[in-house]
């Protein structure tokens, strides 16, 4: 019989010949292989029914055409995409993204990765992911409103509250939300739970917007207490300045540790005050309204600012990767090592690079990674489709008990998944592992009790 090694190894190459010139895909697979596939060898049942590699397989990928009119009267057109990847254990649920990076490639790694992050919230949610090349930034209202009902008119006959439930991501807030949502009800006549991030006014959910951010503090917290630590007096590195690090950067100053970075496209900030109270409020002025840069922030509280460089090197306790994906590298994880990092929560969807994950776990970092600790934000998706459903709203601190709850479950699957794994040292939690192994077994269960579909 083959090696563990070997059958990781040949498994990934038939994933590439299917799937031929998708590194971003290849990347999220080998991550989920890399642990599960050891643990498959005392599981024949899901082996003998080649679960893994019908995973890996969408349950379909739909791509269309999205016209509109810019407000010179110039006809554009944009790539629209909806990746329905696995729906084993509830409605598809993921979000979409308008970014001129979006490809098939990126949204076939992030539905794969929702999968597992939905598996894992324990609510009943498949995994599946959307989006476009179209860049909403420096465009009018009027131009993204004209984008986004042409992208519903095409996306609405995929969707449904008991089929799939698209969210928002980068590119796609409150506004294009607003938009989208707009046109569904205009086209179907529907008022429903059919996307998530809603406004307060038309059946969104309280805490949606900081879930992420919030959910992955709670993992943080988890992660830190179950191995004798806690969060108060940590100094903090996030990078990006978006929704999921503004959030982060918030909770982490509730629960008493200082943040001291936050970043953006051209650079980071270094602030060893810390970015908390007015400051920070001063930054979610500056891109939530004002769509400024980052180095402004710099000239405002007279901070060191790094042009073209990310946060990484600064040293720190805990790191949060909030911005993109793979912009964690190496390098940059085994600076953080040598610099004294204790652990790492991965507030973006995969943000740290194959190379920079083994670093970590080979050094005893403890490395929290995304489908685990940015589960908040689809966490409180569902329970947004929930109140939708039962007609009801619930107040802030009902629905932030039950982040705090969800997100402690999650911490406890991984636990029990991931304290047997030599990839880490003896007593720290092997967090990859426990979210891959944990994530898989819902999902494969229920696909091994529907039959061959």
């Amino acid at each position: 019989m083959a090696s563990v090694e070997q059958q990781i190894e040949e498994f990934m190459g038939g994933l590439k010949r299917r799937n031929p010139d998708e590194p971003e895909f290849h990347q999220a697979v080998f991550e989920v292989a890399e642990s599960v596939i050891p643990f498959l060898q005392d599981q024949p049942q899901y082996l003998e029914a080649r679960i893994l590699e019908r995973m890996t397989e969408p349950d379909r990928a739909i791509l269309f055409r999205v016209a509109w009119v810019d407000d010179s009267g110039e006809i554009r057109a944009n790539k629209g995409y909806r990746v329905q990847f696995n729906n084993a254990i509830g409605p598809y649920k993921g979000g979409l993204r308008f970014h001129p990076t979006v490809t098939l490639s990126v949204l076939k790694f992030l539905g794969f990765e929702q999968t597992f992050k939905n598996s894992l919230t324990t609510l009943p949610m498949g995994g599946a992911k959307g989006g476009s090349d179209f860049n909403p930034h420096g465009r009018s209202d009027d131009e993204v409103l004209r984008f986004c009902q042409s992208f519903m008119t095409q996306l609405y006959r995929y969707i449904g509250s008991d089929v799939d439930v698209p969210a928002g991501d980068i590119g796609v807030g409150g506004r294009e939300i607003s938009y989208l949502f707009g046109q569904y009800k205009r086209i179907t006549h529907h008022f429903n739970g059919v996307i998530t991030g809603k406004g307060p006014s038309f059946g969104g959910s309280l805490i949606r917007t900081e879930a992420t951010g919030y959910g992955c503090v709670y993992f943080m917290k988890n992660v830190l207490e179950h191995h004798g630590e806690g969060l108060e007096g940590k100094t903090c590195l996030v990078s990006g300045a978006g929704n999921v690090a503004q959030y982060t950067a918030e909770k982490l100053a509730d629960e008493g540790a200082k943040v001291v970075t936050m970043s953006d496209s051209d650079g980071f900030v270094h602030d060893p005050e810390g970015i908390a109270g007015e400051r920070l409020e001063w930054i979610k002025e500056l891109k939530n309204k004002r769509r400024g840069r980052i180095s402004e922030y710099a000239d405002e509280f007279g901070c060191n600012y790094y042009e073209g460089e990310a946060p990484w090197r600064v040293p720190c306790d805990l790191a949060f990767p909030s911005a993109t994906q793979n912009e964690l590298s190496e390098d940059d994880a085994r600076t953080l090592i040598d610099n004294g990092v204790r652990a790492v929560g991965e507030g973006a969807n995969m943000p740290t690079e194959q190379g920079g994950v083994r670093a970590f776990r080979e050094a005893g970092v403890l490395f929290a990674p995304s489908k685990a600790a940015n589960a908040g934000g689809v966490a409180v998706s569902g329970l947004e489709q929930t109140q939708n459903a039962m007609r009801l709203t619930w107040t802030r601190d009902e629905v932030d008990r039950r982040l705090r709850e969800i997100m402690g479950k999650i911490h406890g699957t991984c636990v029990e998944h991931g304290e047997r794994s030599d990839k880490t040292p003896e007593g720290v939690v092997d967090y990859v592992a426990g979210a891959n192994i944990g994530g898989f077994i819902k999902v494969a269960d229920a696909m091994l009790a529907y039959g061959v579909v």
